[in-house]
């Protein structure tokens, strides 16, 4: 593997972003649109402030289990899932910044490919936003990640 290869020679630089206010629902239209499962969110100056991902949509759009509440001998005892809190926060969203994993994970442009794979290994993530100091310039996933490892074969 090319452990040096650059990330800017695998990444793809037409990027589709979003805003912090777009609606969900477009964001939702534009994603499978163009056939991606995530996208950067960028503020006004192109800076990288959060990732979208289906997975954030489908929260989104899933029935939410509530707590389960069940009294015995007249005291109640309530049994909450860990992630109810920002699940329901999500459900209710209708801003892309209600949804977004905030902060982005992102990877610089002069970073390697062999850095993009530790962190989407570690992080445990699909796609990286690649930034030109905090400004979004391009995304690597993790196909672009392996087609760089096997250029170099």
């Amino acid at each position: 593997m090319p452990a040096d290869k650059p990330v800017r020679d695998v990444m793809t630089s037409d990027v589709l972003s979003f805003r912090p206010d777009d609606d969900v629902r477009v964001a939702m239209e534009s994603l499978v649109e163009r056939g991606v499962d995530g996208a950067p969110v960028v503020d006004a100056d192109g800076v990288v402030i959060g990732v979208l991902t289906t997975g954030d949509l489908i929260v989104k759009q899933s029935r939410l289990h509530f707590p389960t509440v069940i009294a015995i001998l007249g005291a109640a005892f309530e049994f909450k899932s860990r992630h109810f809190d920002d699940d329901l926060e999500k459900a209710l969203g209708s801003k892309v910044s209600d949804v977004m994993a905030s902060p982005a994970i992102t990877v610089d442009v002069d970073g390697t490919v062999e850095d993009a794979a530790t962190i989407m290994h570690d992080e445990r993530i699909s796609r990286l936003p690649v930034v030109q100091g905090d400004k979004l310039v391009g995304i690597v996933a993790r196909v672009d990640v392996l087609r760089g490892m096997m250029a170099g074969r």
